[in-house]
């Protein structure tokens, strides 16, 4: 069964909480509250949305079922990826050119916010520029060259190849034929991201309630209605990005995505001379295959591994024996390494793999379905959530109009059509296809 938060849920066993920056003092929702704005989840949208309409001066409330960044914002591989899920071709081939054109205008955008705001208010959490992929085959490489010609048709020039030795000076591994480097990308640690997000949210003015999950949301023509076990939000809008650990609280987005979890591990510190020896740049990486791994070295220089996918949000029985193979396959000199940490976190996975943005009668926003893109994804949707609030609804416009499709098998066995599914590629990543 999927992880669903409550009011005593701690932060998981995770390398990020053991390292996190900011302790909160807490305040739970009791009684009455009014505000202009109540969101729904203090993970990186609803922090997003939060920011950019308190930044506009509005009375914004925050709602959280356990702390901030408790779910896929403070547990991810900390990865600051440029583009969704679905890439522009397939977007184009599914939703037309004009379209493609309009996303392929904004995929850069999250990642700026968030260089933005690390600046702006001063949030420590380990900033760096450059993400690698990371390609196995021939074939990988000509798909990344197509995708450099692609992002570059858009506008972006960020791109750069790297054959079988040029990759071998940015990662400190003989198993790769090539790569390309985004130089707009980056890494960070997550969870000190969204905490210092949520400081300079209550700077501004705004309220996070924690330990307060939500039971209830409803509207009527005048206002919404944020109900908890202990108190209640009256607000002029609603904004809900529960995402993937929103449970069965709004019935009707319930069905629209998927829990799907992802692993990941922390070495013991290894030492800068051994870290960079791993990653000479200090660029993360993502390897391009369907079902891929992701590394960065953290800021007191541990490799953080992470990779698979366990569709319905259940967690393996044991997260070190199922990475310690990939790990140690790029990286054979860390043979029986010491691993400090291991946790899982969920993300929402959408069928069509674009995320879902959209409204629920008149005072309900929603944004969730990022499926595995959701660090520079969130922050952009945040944004364009705050800008349909204030009346400016061109770009939501755009993402909610675009169609979404239930998962075959419907809640009962969309994990098990999707695990088949997941099987066909990766016999395909095992053929190099």
């Amino acid at each position: 069964m999927a992880e669903v938060p409550n009011a005593n849920s701690p932060y998981p066993p995770s390398y990020y909480a053991a390292s996190r920056n900011i302790i909160r003092d807490t305040q739970k929702l009791e009684g009455e509250v009014t505000a202009d704005i109540c969101v729904v989840g203090a993970g990186y949208s609803g922090m997003s949305t939060a920011i950019h309409l308190a930044e506009q001066g509005l009375k914004v409330v925050v709602v959280e079922a356990a702390e901030v960044g408790w779910g896929a914002s403070g547990r991810n591989g900390g990865q600051v990826v440029n583009g969704l899920n679905a890439s522009l071709a397939t977007i184009g081939r599914r939703y037309g050119e004009k379209t493609a054109n309009f996303v392929g205008g904004l995929v850069q955008e999250g990642a700026g916010i968030i260089y933005d705001w690390v600046a702006r208010y001063g949030i420590d959490c380990d900033l760096k520029r450059g993400n690698i992929y990371a390609a196995y085959t021939e074939q990988h490489m000509r798909d990344l060259e197509a995708k450099k010609a692609l992002w570059r048709r858009h506008g972006m020039d960020d791109h750069e190849l790297l054959d079988r030795a040029a990759v071998r000076d940015h990662i400190g591994s003989d198993v790769y034929a090539g790569g390309m480097i985004d130089h707009s990308g980056g890494h960070m640690h997550p969870l000190n991201l969204v905490l210092g997000e949520a400081r300079a949210f209550e700077g501004l003015g705004g309220m996070i309630y924690e330990h307060s999950p939500v039971t209830r949301v409803s509207q009527s023509p005048d206002s919404a209605v944020v109900e908890t076990a202990s108190g209640r939000v009256t607000a002029k809008t609603v904004v809900v990005c529960g995402n993937a650990y929103l449970g069965n609280v709004v019935p009707e987005l319930t069905s629209r995505v998927m829990p799907v979890s992802t692993q990941m591990m922390a070495t013991a510190p290894l030492g800068k001379e051994r870290a960079e020896a791993l990653l000479p740049t200090g660029m993360c990486v993502e390897d391009v295959r369907y079902i891929l791994d992701y590394f960065r070295i953290s800021g007191d220089y541990r490799l953080i591994f992470g990779g698979g996918v366990v569709y319905g949000g259940t967690d393996p029985a044991d997260v070190v024996a199922k990475l310690r193979p990939n790990m140690e396959k790029v990286f054979p000199q860390l043979k029986g390494e010491r691993i400090d940490f291991a946790w899982s976190g969920n993300f929402a996975l959408s069928f069509s793999r674009v995320p879902q943005m959209g409204r629920l009668g008149n005072r309900i926003y929603f944004a969730h379905g990022y499926s595995g893109h959701g660090v520079t994804g969130s922050h952009l949707f945040g944004r364009i959530l705050s800008e349909a609030i204030q009346g400016n609804t061109k770009r939501f416009d755009t993402f909610a109009a675009l169609p979404w499709i239930p998962f075959p098998g419907g809640r009962l066995f969309r994990a098990q059509y999707s695990t088949i599914g997941s099987w066909w590629y990766e016999l395909k990543d095992r053929l190099g296809l």
